[in-house]
């Protein structure tokens, strides 16, 4: 069995205190984008507010290779589903208790809701 990739102490430490990260799906030559992240553990989680054909989701469904950029960082990441009900909600939780101010709520709950649940996916360093 293959051991899994983890977050390096350096890579969590900036991500602990980043509200956001910016990501780029595949390996393309896409722009760098802004999104909301959360950690479940030490596990980068990603969910998104609103499914494009042509959007960092869809694009890491067709090619999961990618990138993202946390402060001075750039780290090469490869997408992974999540399906598992207990670390959907355990997202849920995560997205709820770290974007909790009063603009940040509503956007927060969309992002615990059924459609945004459907695209939880875990960003693994590479």
């Amino acid at each position: 069995m293959k051991p899994k990739r983890t977050v390096s102490d350096d890579l969590l430490t900036v991500l602990k205190k980043s509200k956001s990260i910016r990501v780029r799906a595949g390996t393309g030559r896409h722009r760098f984008i802004g999104i909301w992240f959360v950690l479940a553990g030490n596990r980068i989680m990603a969910r998104s507010w609103s499914v494009k054909p042509n959007g960092w989701y869809s694009t890491f469904l067709k090619e999961p290779r990618g990138a993202i950029q946390v402060g001075k960082l750039e780290v090469a990441v490869r997408s992974v589903p999540i399906k598992n009900k207990r670390l959907r909600d355990a997202v849920d939780s995560a997205y709820l208790e770290k974007y909790n101010t009063a603009w940040e709520l509503k956007y927060a709950k969309d992002l615990a809701g059924e459609k945004s649940r459907a695209t939880t996916v875990e960003l693994l360093p590479v």
